[in-house]
Order: C-alpha cells, then structure tokens, then sequence
C-alpha cells in the first residue's frame, strides 16, 4: 500500500517537460533535481518523499529516453497515476522500478488531496474526499520487478536466488 500526497497535472506532460533535455547529460541524482521542472518550475519545492504524481490523458509522450521516470524515481515519487500513459514512458517506468497505474477517474483526483493507493489491488482511496477508485490493477509479476527496483534488479534477485 502506497499513501501519499497529489501533484497534478493535466494532458499530454511529455518527456521534456517530466526531464529536461539539457540536463539529460547530469548523472541520475542530477536529473532528479530538475524533475517536471518543464511543466511546474517549482515542483521540486514542494515535492516531498513518497509523493506521488496523478495526470490526465497520455503522460509521458516524446522521446524514449529512460530519464523521465529515472527522474520521477530519484525525487522520490511514490507512484504516477493517469488516466493513460504513452507506452513507452510505462514500459521504461516498470523497468527502471517507479509504479504506473492507469485510473480512468484520474481527472477527478485535484492537488494536495492525500491518497491510499493498492497497486496490485488496482484501488485508489482519496482520503481527502472519501471517493475510491477501481483502476487497472499492476499484476504482481510487475509489481515484483518494481519491488525488486527494476528489471535489472529483478534478474540480478533471480540469478542470486538461483546460485543459493
């Protein structure tokens, strides 16, 4: 279960604006220092750990570079919550370990309201308005991977269990 707070944004939020392309040369915690700058210039100001991001249609459209949700993972994002996602922003996201979930109601969630979200559940609680969501559930095969902070951890998990 993942609890936290919202940052709103609306439609099409593509790569430049979630990671800018000049700081795409910064190592990752670099890059994390700039997240969404291009959509909300002081959103690392009030991001705090554990926060989590709710959009509306198509988040993540643009490059296929892994830097904006590297970005969004470094910053400490909980979750990104949408009510669709360009396909390759959702892929990359599962690979490198930062949950996507897809809500059809994500236009009704607003800034600052508190959230009780269940990723293998598919459930969404706004805490702030007592309204629940049923979203699509991350399978818990996904949900392992993420766990295992990505691909690359989840296949290291896997030879390690192996060799035991």
């Amino acid at each position: 279960m993942i609890r936290c707070k919202v940052h709103k944004f609306g439609d099409n939020i593509n790569t430049d604006l979630i990671s800018p392309a000049c700081y795409m040369e910064l190592d990752n915690a670099g890059i994390a220092a700039h997240a969404m700058e291009g959509a909300d210039p002081d959103f690392m100001k009030k991001m705090q750990e554990g926060d989590c991001i709710v959009a509306e249609k198509n988040f993540g459209p643009g490059s296929s570079r892994e830097t904006a949700p590297i970005a969004l993972k470094g910053c400490g994002v909980s979750v990104v919550i949408a009510q669709s996602f360009a396909r390759i922003f959702y892929r990359n996201s599962i690979n490198i370990g930062l949950p996507v979930m897809i809500c059809e109601q994500a236009d009704e969630i607003n800034e600052g309201d508190e959230l009780e979200v269940e990723p293998v559940k598919g459930t969404i609680k706004n805490l702030t308005t007592g309204k629940q969501y049923q979203c699509a559930s991350i399978p818990e095969n996904i949900m392992t991977i993420i766990e295992h902070g990505g691909l690359l951890g989840d296949i290291a998990y896997r030879l390690e269990k192996e060799k035991a």
